[in-house]
């Protein structure tokens, strides 16, 4: 995936699903909240009693949050499941026969693990050789719990970028406590420690690209208050190898009014020898210039906005669609991948000539692109049914294309590329399949697997089904339900709902032992619906939620579960709900719209007031997926579906488990303190935890994360499987 596009997704989705992990982080920062309304904002002072609740680290509100989580604890800690489940969970996410996810640097395999005898990890590296071997040999790069020791510091590792194909060098990001905010330190892979008068960038909301071994494009807040309105740099510098950050060269400005995730520079390079400067500029949410970093210096170059790089091969610049592009020589559709000349582009920026590289058909969508030395690697999905494929440039510029032998049915991802070799790896699973990762060697197209995981829970009993339901407006809505084999149709099945629905995500199946053991084992039934707001089908199935137009979201979710029930698969008194970040809103929203369908909502990190979003944290960068309430249309639209604005007296509601972290500085814990101190003045039963360290996510470590896997699942228990 192109950072761009990984920043794009990320930037308000990440690793929060606790039942339903996801491996996705930006190190960036946010703005500080607004303890007290703007003059544009949508809420007045006085009218929000619980406006103190956004202080985040207030000592009226952190005395409220402590208060709060004894009050859980005492139920759910307490329940006598919990020591169990927390066991079960933590041997799990512990376990250190789990694959090693593979990053190849400089012909090597690098990654970064967490057990039981390393709670913040280590940095590892081992040969390509080696990983292939049922046991593998691995050398200790940086031990992050040794250096947090050493220098008193809450570190959590965010990533090392060695994307400079020719040195030994890599920036590696730290933040304190899981947050957003980074500190970026150099670090030397030949000596195995940091590097002497080495690049050091400290704590905040940045983007590095390597411009050369002793060169830096960076964008971050040079001078105070110099971050976009969402709280995200807007201004890139050259920075060179022993300069202090007040030398730096500015090469390219944004302004303080540009939506999105920041500008970000790009360094783009291939075995050819070819390399292209790159810098984003986001306008909004999801549309961007590009400029093209020439002798003449930032050159716009003539892309759509709303599109994105994703990579270079043989000297051809890659970028894939999200709207058409008319162009004198065809009109190349949305959802292509599509490729230019990149020296061309380097003396004549407004007349690029692309041609198409992949095309999706009308139930495809492209999932992400990887190159090697000659190759490119595209996964698919036909149908939310994984495909994997190596495209070869050809003379006359067209490309040809081989599909991967890899397992039908499954989710397919791309792990990583050597983009100057002609090694990569692919994973592939399912819901009952534990992953495997595959070796793909992309001269030959050969194939192995090298790493399999061991089963974490008995899968035998179960099956996977793929479903529709029919929405409000007639759209069939595909969802999978993994249910045992044996499974009575008569209502009683408890059965837990999740979704994301929105960034152009796509949820497809995956493996999970927490899931699976602490779940699927105990007779749960699990559903995963692709409504619409994701990537599923392509740009299309996203747009049709955006803005004004979420409630098909919403809709789309209520429509799975009434199809659930209508074919008793389950009823109102056996069904959850679960969902984190922006599929929290979707949690909040069905809470409120429809009470009388489910008895567990699991509300994860989420957004809750949708008239005062764009004042917390980065909320301000996501108005192309919401909506502005500068925008009367769309303000009254959000006062229409935001669940703190929503919530009624004299409703019955079922008792949620809402919960967040302090140290989320994307989404932040304002909206779940304000929602849970709403219910609990309308006397509205409810269940509130806060996790102390760990950013947008379940926790900064193994065992915070089991911890928080395990409140919820006795929650569901609770709430799904006991009782009459």
């Amino acid at each position: 995936m192109s950072v761009l596009r990984w920043l794009t997704a990320t930037a308000i989705a990440a690793a929060v699903f606790v039942t339903v992990p996801r491996a996705e982080s930006t190190p960036a920062s946010a703005a500080a909240p607004s303890a007290v309304p703007t003059a544009n904002s949508s809420t007045v002072e006085g009218s929000d009693p619980f406006l103190w609740l956004e202080d985040v680290h207030g000592a009226r509100a952190l005395t409220w949050v402590k208060s709060e989580n004894a009050k859980t604890l005492s139920v759910l800690q307490r329940d006598p499941r919990f020591g169990t489940l927390y066991e079960q969970a933590l041997k799990i996410d512990e376990a250190k026969d789990r694959i090693p996810a593979p990053s190849l640097v400089q012909h090597r395999v690098y990654n970064f693990w967490q057990d039981d005898n390393h709670v913040r990890g280590i940095w590892r590296h081992t040969s390509i050789a080696d990983y292939a071997q049922p046991r593998t040999y691995w050398t200790t790069v940086l031990d992050l719990d040794a250096l947090a020791r050493t220098e008193q510091a809450n570190w959590v590792w965010e990533g090392a970028d060695c994307a400079w194909p020719r040195q030994d060098r890599c920036l590696v990001s730290l933040s304190d406590g899981g947050e957003d905010a980074s500190t970026v330190r150099e670090f030397d892979l030949s000596t195995r420690s940091f590097a002497r008068r080495g690049f050091l960038l400290p704590r905040g909301k940045q983007r590095i690209a390597w411009q050369s071994r002793d060169a830096l494009l960076v964008s971050r807040e040079w001078s105070k208050g110099e971050l976009t309105t969402s709280g995200y740099p807007y201004v890139v510098k050259l920075l060179k190898r022993g300069q202090p950050l007040t030398s730096a060269v500015e090469v390219f400005r944004g302004a303080k009014s540009d939506g999105g995730y920041g500008v970000t520079p790009m360094a783009l390079h291939d075995a050819s020898g070819h390399d292209a400067m790159i810098i984003a500029r986001p306008i909004s949410t999801f549309e961007s210039e590009y400029y093209l970093l020439t002798k003449r210096g930032a050159q716009k170059l003539a892309v759509p906005l709303k599109s994105f790089s994703s990579g270079l091969l043989g000297g051809r610049l890659l970028f894939t669609l999200q709207e058409d592009w008319k162009t004198s020589g065809a009109a190349l559709p949305r959802g292509a991948l599509v490729s230019f000349d990149l020296a061309r582009a380097e003396t004549d920026t407004a007349d690029l000539r692309p041609s198409i590289v992949y095309a999706p058909g009308p139930r495809e969508t492209l999932d992400n692109v990887a190159q090697t030395r000659s190759r490119l690697i595209l996964t698919t999905y036909e149908n939310v049914r994984g495909r994997a494929w190596t495209y070869s440039p050809e003379q006359n510029g067209g490309w040809s294309k081989v599909r991967l032998a890899l397992p039908d049915d499954s989710s397919v991802s791309i792990e990583d590329a050597d983009a100057q070799g002609n090694t990569a790896y692919v994973s592939v699973t399912t819901f009952l399949t534990p992953p495997t990762v595959w070796q793909l060697d992309a001269g030959t197209n050969a194939l192995r697997v090298v790493k399999a995981s061991p089963p974490r829970f008995d899968a035998a009993r179960d099956v996977v089904d793929q479903r529709e339901a029919t929405s409000s407006d007639g759209t069939r809505i595909p969802y999978f339900i993994v249910h045992p084999k044996n499974m009575k149709m008569d209502g009683t099945n408890p059965t837990l709902l999740y979704a994301y629905g929105g960034f152009d995500i796509s949820e497809t199946p995956y493996y999970s032992g927490v899931l699976g053991k602490l779940w699927l084992e105990r007779g749960g039934v699990f559903v995963l619906a692709n409504i619409r707001g994701g990537g599923e089908f392509g740009p299309d199935w996203h747009d049709a939620a955006l803005t004004t137009q979420r409630q098909r979201a919403f809709d789309d979710f209520a429509a799975v579960a009434r199809d659930l029930i209508a074919t008793k698969v389950t009823s109102p008194r056996r069904l959850g709900i679960q969902g984190g970040s922006n599929g929290g809103l979707l949690m909040g929203v069905e809470f409120t719209q429809h009470p009388e369908l489910w008895n567990a909502v699991d509300i994860q990190v989420p957004l809750l007031d949708m008239l005062r979003f764009e004042q917390i944290q980065a909320g301000a960068s996501w108005t192309g997926e919401y909506g502005s309430v500068s925008n009367p249309e769309q303000r009254a639209f959000l006062a229409s579906i935001s669940p703190y604005q929503n919530l009624k007296p004299g409703v019955h509601y079922p008792e949620p488990l809402i919960w967040t972290t302090t140290k989320d500085d994307r989404v932040g814990p304002q909206h779940a303190r304000k929602f849970a101190a709403k219910l609990s003045s309308m006397g509205i039963p409810y269940l509130f935890y806060e996790v102390t360290e760990g950013g947008h996510g379940a926790g900064a470590n193994l065992r915070e994360r089991a911890f928080t896997s395990a409140l919820e699942m006795t929650y569901l228990i609770r709430k799904l499987m006991d009782g009459g």
